[in-house]
């Protein structure tokens, strides 16, 4: 059984004295990609900024690599290894391509390593290369949605949360974003992935859990979640 890199025991977190997330456990454990579905509003965006010290926790606990991170700040999640890439992609405009992807390694030091690994987020993302001294306002969403996936590599993390990333993109550019998490995850990145998108979330997922109403109401394996009634019901328009 491979380690669990993530365990959220019994989290609550509440938003102007509405609880939007209610007692929820969850884990994900190293190589694994695993997918949190469930529509607008389910509280899957508030539980991805609670693990990462966006938003505090009422109630219940975190852990990473075994140690609470309960109350630790964005910054030093980060520096741990925990790297979410947020809905919205929240990308430097003004800054180039190739500016945005050194801010991704700002906690890093190794000045070689560091332009390795640009060049293979362009070998991943080949719109990027070509496009590497533009700002990156200028690109088109789906572009963006890149330079934020490629930005969150370059911090090498331990575990990726992705956040929406397919959201608000054309079916063609969908298609791409999948494939490049298909990819970095045969690569070897640990991911937990965030999406209103359930049946391309499932698809490439290990595991799979739903979110309703701050709560998690169902969970198993991607493929048989794929194939339960329910699912298709509630998320697969059948």
């Amino acid at each position: 059984m491979a380690n669990v890199l993530l365990k959220v025991s019994g989290l609550e977190v509440a938003y102007g004295g509405i609880n939007a997330v209610k007692g929820v456990d969850f884990e994900v454990r190293e190589g694994e990609l695993v997918s949190l579905i469930g529509s607008n509003g389910a509280g899957k965006t508030t539980t991805m900024k609670a693990i990462t010290g966006l938003l505090p926790i009422k109630a219940g606990d975190i852990s990473f690599l075994g140690k609470s991170i309960k109350g630790r700040g964005a910054w030093d999640m980060v520096k741990e290894g925990l790297v979410m890439i947020p809905e919205g992609r929240g990308i430097f405009t003004r800054m180039t391509i190739v500016e945005n992807l050194q801010m991704g390694a700002f906690i890093r030091d190794d000045k070689a390593g560091i332009a390795q690994d640009i060049e293979r987020m362009f070998a991943l993302f080949p719109r990027l290369k070509e496009r590497r001294a533009q700002l990156a306002g200028t690109m088109s969403g789906g572009e963006q949605q890149m330079l934020a996936m490629a930005r969150g590599l370059m911090a090498q993390p331990k575990l990726l949360l992705l956040d929406e990333p397919s959201m608000g993109l054309s079916p063609i550019m969908v298609d791409k974003i999948f494939e490049v998490v298909e990819e970095v995850y045969k690569q070897g990145v640990t991911m937990m992935l965030v999406e209103q998108n359930a049946s391309r979330a499932l698809s490439i997922a290990d595991r799979g859990y739903v979110m309703e109403s701050g709560i998690l109401t169902m969970s198993g394996e991607a493929q048989q979640m794929l194939n339960d009634p329910r699912v298709r019901a509630a998320y697969l328009g059948e």
